[in-house]
């Protein structure tokens, strides 16, 4: 019998003022799936096999004061250009961060509508 243990990460929750403006950043900005709303202050996205839980605050954190969220994405360089160019705020561009054995990890940042930090990354083999 195996012991109980995390198998993935299943959703995130990012705290947000706006709701709906978070929603279409995160969709027609970052291409995110949208999966469903429940009512107007609860927005779920999806994320590869990951939820994106978008909420207003309701007592427990604070917009625009999350954790950062890495994106697994692939042609950083023109998925970044196209983010800043449909509205994201630009942070920093692409750029290497690190050389590992077995490929180099690239990143880039921009703000959503909150002035949530958004991490981009490529790790190109």
């Amino acid at each position: 019998m195996n012991s109980p243990s995390v198998q993935d990460l299943g959703q995130v929750a990012l705290t947000v003022r706006d709701v709906a403006a978070a929603k279409r950043f995160y969709v027609e900005v970052l291409g995110l799936r949208p999966l469903f709303d429940a009512g107007s202050k609860l927005s779920f996205l999806g994320v590869g096999a990951v939820r994106l839980m978008l909420t207003e605050p309701n007592g427990a954190g604070e917009a625009g004061r999350n954790s950062v969220l890495y994106y697994r994405v692939t042609g950083l360089a023109e998925y970044y250009r196209r983010a800043v160019a449909s509205g994201a705020v630009p942070e920093r561009e692409p750029q290497l961060a690190a050389r590992l054995p077995d490929h180099e990890l690239w990143l880039a940042f921009v703000r959503d509508p909150e002035g949530n930090l958004v991490g981009l990354m490529e790790e190109r083999r």
